[in-house]
């Protein structure tokens, strides 16, 4: 079974989503036959890359609340986030474009250590005090080679803008196609979906639920029909 997880860095409840799924998946008796793939969403795709500011401003500014209900805001995430385990900073922590994360991330998926590089940066950007988007490319090639990816690799990709630029945006058309208007957004085997970072045990039930609901293969059958198998082939008799 397949779970797609279409989520953004600059997102809190796509941090402690990923955590809720992953209590859930722990969980789950057929944990080892789930494939879980991360897709890119970006909440900011107008950003310049290098119009960065402090979260609190951008805050006020985009949802037109007053900064005391800005940082009232933060230190709810920070319990919720708290609460799964996760570190989270309320002050001081900055926002800007994410795209090439997302590139990175699709490189980082070519050599099977997308999960770990998606868990570093959201670390990063919610948990430490350097900035995940003041210090330039350097910063993200350090992230990657700490997910398992090679240096010069990951500098290549951020030097070339359109290295992975159509998947991200074809991982964006599909998310809207699929009616994701907010992350993060699962989906299970292209049959269900869960909006939103719910409780785990929604996710239980979300991953029982689409399991159960595989379908079988319905074959269509031939007495008649020579076939090979194990023991060898039909051959037909005169």
């Amino acid at each position: 079974m397949r779970v797609e997880i279409w989520s953004d860095i600059a997102c809190p409840w796509c941090y402690v989503g990923k955590a809720r799924f992953e209590k859930a998946l722990e969980a789950f008796p057929h944990r080892d036959q789930v494939e879980v793939v991360h897709r890119s969403f970006e909440l900011d795709p107008g950003r310049a890359k290098d119009d960065v500011q402090p979260v609190l401003a951008m805050l006020t500014k985009k949802y037109g609340m007053s900064e005391a209900q800005a940082q009232s805001g933060e230190e709810n995430l920070g319990a919720q986030a708290a609460a799964e385990g996760l570190d989270y900073r309320t002050r001081d922590r900055d926002h800007g474009n994410t795209f090439d994360m997302h590139r990175l991330l699709h490189l980082a998926k070519e050599h099977g250590r997308q999960d770990e590089l998606i868990q570093i940066l959201y670390r990063a950007n919610f948990a430490e005090e350097r900035s995940l988007f003041a210090e330039g490319d350097e910063r993200l090639v350090e992230l990657a080679v700490e997910a398992g990816l090679d240096a010069e690799a990951a500098r290549a990709v951020l030097a070339e803008p359109a290295r992975y630029a159509d998947e991200v945006r074809a991982d964006e058309r599909e998310a809207a196609q699929l009616g994701a208007n907010g992350v993060p957004f699962f989906v299970l085997d292209r049959a269900y979906g869960v909006s939103g970072a719910q409780p785990a045990e929604v996710f239980t039930q979300a991953l029982t639920q689409a399991w159960d609901a595989r379908s079988p293969l319905k074959l269509i059958d031939d007495d008649g029909a020579q076939a090979c198998g194990p023991d060898g082939c039909a051959v037909p008799q005169q």
